[in-house]
């Protein structure tokens, strides 16, 4: 039987290794990301990769690695790529907008649009990660949820454009998880960082999983995930 082929973005750390751990015992991997040999040593990692390397925020990138592929089918695509932040709206540069716009947006807007072909001659299934800055905007600087609100927009309207083609829209909002990238964030706050504050990486692609493998008369158009509310009670005593 042939694996269904997902192509994971940003899928050599956090939440994108998650879901490719996740997804390996039967689906064929595309993993993608900008480091050459992280992806290779992922893709070496699981019996069917294959890798997608590429710069998103770079157009020419990214359709020429799209095209390189040679995509005919594709089950599923999970927009995990992805930058954050916290500077406050005072602090923060036209640059900076433009940057983070650039990839947690756009680019998931050309890869999804580049793919497109591929998606629906399976009746595939698109995911976002996405944040629960997504929902409501809170905290220092405004960038990172303009893009996240702006990231769910995007995916309602796919979904609805979409539902036509049999193309199933799944848009994933995971409250702070363990990540490299949390741990860099939570160093920018001046504060300890104490993991079991946060969600793991494996529970945001349990979701994952769960979307993508939905009975075909059933769509999960939006997940929110937040940390267990006995998540204190896990500390050692």
């Amino acid at each position: 039987m042939t694996r269904p082929s997902v192509l994971v973005t940003g899928g050599t750390r956090g939440i994108g290794a998650a879901v490719c751990a996740a997804l390996a015992p039967d689906h064929h991997l595309i993993i993608g990301g900008r480091d050459r040999d992280a992806v290779e040593s992922a893709c070496a990692s699981y019996e069917s990769a294959q890798p997608f390397i590429c710069d998103l925020a770079d157009e020419q990138s990214t359709a020429g690695a799209v095209a390189a592929l040679g995509l005919d089918r594709l089950d599923a695509v999970v927009h995990s790529a992805g930058v954050a932040g916290g500077q406050r709206t005072e602090d923060s540069s036209r640059e900076i907008w433009r940057r983070m716009f650039e990839l947690n947006v756009i680019a998931v807007s050309d890869l999804t649009r580049l793919l497109l072909p591929a998606l629906r001659a399976t009746e595939g299934t698109i995911v976002t990660i996405n944040s629960g800055s997504g929902l409501k905007a809170s905290g220092k600087g405004g960038h990172y949820p303009a893009t996240k609100f702006a990231l769910t927009a995007l995916t309602d309207v796919l979904r609805e454009e979409l539902r036509p083609d049999g193309i199933r829209v799944c848009s994933v909002h995971p409250g702070r998880v363990d990540t490299d990238m949390q741990r860099e964030l939570v160093a920018s706050e001046n504060r300890p960082y104490d993991p079991l504050e946060f969600l793991r990486p494996e529970s945001v692609a349990t979701a994952v999983r769960t979307a993508l493998t939905a009975t075909p008369d059933a769509t999960y158009e939006t997940i929110s995930i937040r940390p267990a509310p006995a998540a204190t009670n896990r500390r050692p005593s």
